[in-house]
């Protein structure tokens, strides 16, 4: 047998093997069940993969081989509503393609989408006004990566966007969900100064929706997405002077709850309008949020709802993030405030922002899944100025265009944002780990990881695999939830 390279779990897996000669449980915990599959499993694939393997070769990631179909675990405390997602979906479906499609599904798709049916409703909600709805090829769509965008043109010159949630993102509940929350969102913005769309109308995706998916109307405001990385220094300035205006401005209307907006007219707080968040009922402090954001997610992984290529390494991490809480709540502050809460985009790329020539703010586009924070999280440091490489490498150093808005910031809003931003990139850090894609950006995500370890001050000497070994000895014990 030629030898192989092992990782540090893996070594420590063999190792208690062959010291023990059967797989050792710890307690009656979820964590014993992992182990005792990775341990099988293990085995099972050292003796048929060094066996014959090359000299040069790496042992694959045990935690990627799929263990869940023969392990019987308990529910968490915080689970999805499954009577929601699971339940039959009675609704008429309309075959629009995703986002991966192809011009030929696209083609196909569009001939059980009823554009004349949207045409009409525009129409009767203009007083009759005619329009028409401008199908664009396959090549020119405007689709992100959840929505469709129609141009919707009437006879007088005006013209509105049709907002089309694709129908195979999200579950139905969901997806409705979603776009209520976002038509809630944009009226509340009509009652601010904040320029974003106005909201002409909505509807659902359901039986009695004669368009056959749920859309929302609203304004096709001026101006073209910001491209950050091709604008100027003065350029970039003259940006963030009037994006600390919109934050100002966002902060002169205070909540008292921690959700998303959910009842159009209102501004009633419900619950966190995102896919990963759906089962998580408003939250009274920054604590709570991230205390069951996390359990879901543990709960999430426990029933292979997700990370089912790698549920060990994903375990590890957000138990560790659970144990984390507190002192991110220490080093940070404000984390078990209950009021007041402000509203937060929530993909904060610098391309939900619309620019004219001069790079004069046209308009803040893209709503869905903003949910209320605490200042100091609504108000941090855009995610779209921080410098790429820097952040996924762990750098804690501002870049200037952090600390240029910051200052503009707190030249312009006073008190109230003295400490917005002083933990900025560690508050980024620490939720971009919740969830995290590990299995496509792995090699990204253990140098976050180890930036966020060093930023708290735990476990910041060992490396992923040394993180690994002692994360698994540290958790052997405990429960998933």
């Amino acid at each position: 047998m030629q030898s192989c390279s092992l990782s540090g779990v893996e070594q420590l897996v063999m190792w208690t093997s062959l010291t023990t000669n059967k797989p050792i449980l710890w307690g009656h915990s979820y964590f014993s069940l992992l182990v005792f599959s990775y341990l099988t499993l293990s085995g099972i694939c050292m003796s048929l993969i060094c066996a014959g393997a090359e000299s040069n070769r790496s042992i694959p990631d045990i935690a990627g081989l799929e263990w869940a179909s023969f392990i019987e675990l308990e529910a968490p405390s915080f689970t999805l509503n499954r009577s929601l997602i699971a339940g039959p979906d009675t609704s008429p479906r309309s075959p629009m393609p995703a986002f991966t499609t192809s011009p030929a599904a696209w083609s196909c798709g569009l001939q059980n989408f009823n554009t004349a049916a949207l045409a009409k409703r525009a129409s009767k909600l203009r007083n009759g006004t005619s329009c028409v709805v401008h199908i664009p090829d396959y090549q020119d769509l405007m689709m992100g990566t959840r929505n469709y965008h129609l141009d919707v043109e009437f006879e007088d010159g005006v013209t509105w966007i049709a907002r089309i949630r694709q129908p195979n993102t999200t579950p139905l509940p969901v997806r409705n969900y979603m776009i209520k929350s976002e038509a809630a969102t944009l009226g509340f913005l009509e009652k601010t100064e904040v320029p974003a769309p106005r909201v002409f109308d909505y509807r659902l995706d359901g039986p009695d929706n004669p368009v056959g998916v749920g859309y929302i109307f609203m304004d096709k405001l001026p101006g073209v997405p910001l491209r950050w990385d091709l604008a100027s220094k003065k350029q970039r300035r003259k940006v963030l002077d009037q994006l600390a205006d919109i934050y100002i401005e966002l902060g002169r209307h205070p909540f008292k709850g921690l959700g998303s907006l959910d009842i159009p007219g209102s501004d009633h707080i419900g619950r966190f309008a995102k896919e990963l968040t759906f089962d998580l009922p408003p939250c009274q402090s920054w604590r709570e949020y991230c205390t069951r954001y996390i359990l879901h997610v543990l709960g999430l992984i426990e029933r292979s709802e997700i990370y089912t290529q790698r549920p060990v390494d994903a375990f590890l991490i957000h138990r560790f993030l659970l144990d984390l809480v507190s002192r991110m709540a220490e080093l940070t502050g404000g984390w078990d405030e209950r009021f007041p809460f402000y509203l937060k985009h929530a993909d904060e790329k610098m391309d939900h922002i619309l620019v004219d020539e001069e790079y004069n703010i046209t308009g803040v586009i893209d709503w869905e899944s903003a949910f209320t924070a605490p200042a100091f999280v609504a108000f941090n440091t855009p995610m779209g100025i921080l410098p790429v490489k820097d952040f996924y490498d762990g750098v804690d150093t501002f870049g200037e265009h952090e600390d240029g808005f910051l200052d503009i910031l707190r030249s312009k809003g006073g008190q109230a944002f003295s400490n917005v931003g002083r933990h900025g990139r560690l508050l980024h850090r620490f939720l971009f780990c919740i969830g995290f894609d590990i299995v496509k950006y792995r090699v990204d995500f253990e140098t976050l990881f180890q930036g966020l370890r060093e930023g708290v001050g735990a476990d910041e000497e060992s490396d992923w695999d040394e993180w690994q070994v002692d994360a698994l000895l540290r958790y052997r014990d405990k429960e998933m939830v």
